[in-house]
């Protein structure tokens, strides 16, 4: 096991008051030209430079960092350089704000052995997404990994989310409520386990929570996707008003697309902590 440890991690940044975590899908047509020019065409060296200034402009607020690996992995060597490249930055400047690996991954063991070995060995996340589909069997490499976050996808923000997780188990109501609470009573073993639920389904946020307790919950779909903060946070704190990692990607790195692009995505980092901040004061 790492020295580093997910939920210490996050407990420690909750305590602070710190909720907002910005996710990291820095898409290589989006990003500022200001930053493409100073990287003479080097597809890696724009992607760290735009990385870096974000986080050296937004880490003094945030819970956490979320890289989504697709935008990485569809660049190739470059893009997987990159993803390394800016997981390290984050530990060496920001050394107390944990990474989540956004891969929603799922195989079987033996498969998830090397998935394992990639994430946090390789890449050197804190935590990473994953399917619950094939079962807690197939899931064990990552669950028996004490120190690092397995974030199981439960309720998801994308429109289509409920054609699979609204599907009625019998007995035991939608599928998304029996996946939170075999998550929370048969997976957390390790007590590292967490779940990701959008801010787009703030019923059934709260009715995920109710079942799972303190448990961390990851929220996407904060910003573009057009989830209601105030419902958000009522829905998704726990019994300490904490629990919750709020994420926004586009909305805070794409805030702007000039030079001032960092200091753009401070100022949006900076608005969505104090609106988390005056809706738990509310709640």
């Amino acid at each position: 096991m790492s020295e580093r440890n997910f939920k210490q991690l996050i407990e420690a940044r909750w305590a602070e008051g710190k909720f907002v975590c910005v996710g990291l899908d820095s898409e290589l047509g989006k990003i500022p030209a200001s930053v493409h020019q100073k990287a003479a065409g080097r597809i890696s060296d724009a992607v760290v430079a735009f990385n870096r200034a974000i986080v050296d402009a937004t880490k003094d607020i945030v819970c956490a960092y979320k890289p989504n690996g697709a935008f990485y992995e569809a660049l190739g060597t470059s893009g997987i350089n990159a993803l390394l490249e800016t997981i390290l930055y984050i530990h060496k400047v920001a050394p107390d704000v944990p990474v989540i690996l956004d891969a929603k991954r799922a195989d079987i063991g033996n498969t998830n052995d090397g998935y394992v070995k990639a994430a946090f060995d390789f890449l050197q996340a804190d935590a990473i997404t994953v399917h619950p589909y094939l079962g807690a069997e197939a899931l064990q490499p990552f669950l028996a990994r004490g120190d690092k976050g397995i974030i199981v996808l439960c309720r998801t923000s994308n429109p289509g989310a409920g054609e699979f997780q609204d599907l009625t188990v019998f007995g035991q109501g939608p599928l998304y409520r029996v996946v939170a609470w075999r998550v929370a009573s048969k997976w957390n073993k390790n007590g590292n386990c967490a779940l990701v639920v959008g801010a787009t389904y703030p019923d059934e946020l709260h009715e995920v929570r109710g079942l799972v307790g303190d448990m961390p919950i990851l929220i996407p779909g904060i910003g573009a996707q057009g989830g209601d903060l105030e419902k958000t946070v009522r829905a998704g704190k726990n019994s300490r008003g904490r629990g919750m990692i709020i994420n926004s990607s586009r909305g805070i790195i794409f805030a702007s697309s000039g030079e001032d692009f960092a200091e753009a995505a401070r100022r949006e980092t900076l608005k969505l902590h104090e609106a988390i901040r005056w809706c738990l004061a509310a709640s």
